[in-house]
């Protein structure tokens, strides 16, 4: 179950069933650490970067990794840089300050086990970001698959110092939320890692993603997280509660009054209709044979509702339920030779 929990009037919560501030939803914040440390700020491109970063430091080089990633890079990402000088800023305390702003997937230039640690715990306690980390340490990935992080995505590479992961962000990740997987796509600047069948398997069951080449393309592997969820869905859940949120909020910030009778039930439920059509639009929903998103809304009538909630002015009683549309990763397909 996931509840996302702000300082608004609207809760919305989804349970999946498996058969088995309001966040951009692609921007990336590159959390980095310097002797004096750097605020909290925007940058469109990598020039704008380089005026604050030289090209020699960590923040620059993760930076550089999601920009190269051409037409499919973000429009804008983040950089912090944690002070590490004189009164030090801690590291818990910097990601607690930094989770009121405005950014969804954070890269850290630290590669730590011990920092990689902290901010996997810190962004799953959270629940409302994603972290990805990479690793050249097998012995790192059984420690982090310990971990069963639903919000955190490990890429293994060989070669870490470019930024595999901010890569695999700068091409995917700003992409309408549902429309991608995260498996099968190219990173610029970066080079496949050479694993056989069983070397490729350990990766994977070690919890991590890695970098390969399949049929002449060089590909991202899985495009899962620590618990073995895919990206995209953990990706999916909050895009959904959060522009449901959003939305109904607005309706009863801008609306006179919002009556507690069929007509006031009604409003809330259209926005929350239109905000799944919305999420159907961009791929996140499946359809049915007929092309039809397969959701749907119940929205409980007045007279159904508990008494002691009409008197609270507290309607609780609107539910929501769609079939993810997920993607295919693999395939068998049989043939037959007549003679």
């Amino acid at each position: 179950m996931i509840l996302l929990a702000t300082n608004n009037d609207v809760t919305v919560i989804i349970d999946i069933q498996k058969p088995t501030p309001r966040l951009g939803f692609g921007k990336p914040l590159i959390l980095g650490a310097s002797t004096a440390g750097k605020p909290y700020k925007n940058y469109a491109d990598i020039d704008a970067v380089k005026s604050d970063y030289a090209a020699s430091t960590e923040e620059y080089k993760a930076a550089l990794a999601i920009f190269s990633q051409g037409d499919n890079a973000p429009a804008e990402i983040a950089i912090y840089s944690r002070k590490t000088g004189a009164t030090p800023e801690v590291l818990s305390d910097a990601l607690a300050a930094l989770m009121l702003l405005d950014w969804y997937f954070l890269i850290s230039t630290s590669a730590a086990s011990a920092d990689v640690l902290v901010i996997g715990d810190a962004v799953e306690l959270n629940g409302t970001r994603q972290f990805f980390s990479r690793s050249d340490s097998k012995t790192d990935l059984a420690i982090y698959k310990a971990k069963k992080w639903t919000r955190t995505t490990v890429g293994y590479h060989p070669t870490i110092t470019n930024y595999p992961e901010a890569a695999w962000i700068g091409e995917t990740g700003s992409a309408p939320v549902g429309s991608v997987t995260w498996k099968f796509k190219t990173l610029t600047g970066i080079s496949p890692v050479n694993l056989n069948a069983t070397e490729l398997n350990e990766i994977h069951g070690l919890a991590a993603n890695t970098y390969v080449t399949k049929a002449g393309d060089d590909v991202t592997s899985e495009g899962k997280v620590v618990s073995g969820e895919y990206i995209d869905i953990i990706h999916a859940k909050d895009y959904v509660i959060s522009t449901i949120q959003f939305a109904v909020q607005k309706l009863l910030n801008k609306s006179p009054k919002i009556s507690y009778d069929y007509n006031g039930i009604a409003q809330l439920e259209s926005v929350v209709k239109t905000e799944l059509q919305r999420a159907f639009n961009q791929g996140i929903i499946a359809a049915d044979a007929d092309g039809i998103g397969l959701y749907s809304t119940n929205f409980k009538s007045r007279s159904d509702v508990d008494a002691a909630d009409r008197a609270a002015r507290t309607y609780n009683d609107g539910s929501f339920i769609f079939e993810l549309a997920g993607a295919i990763h693999q395939t068998t397909i049989r043939g037959t030779i007549k003679l």
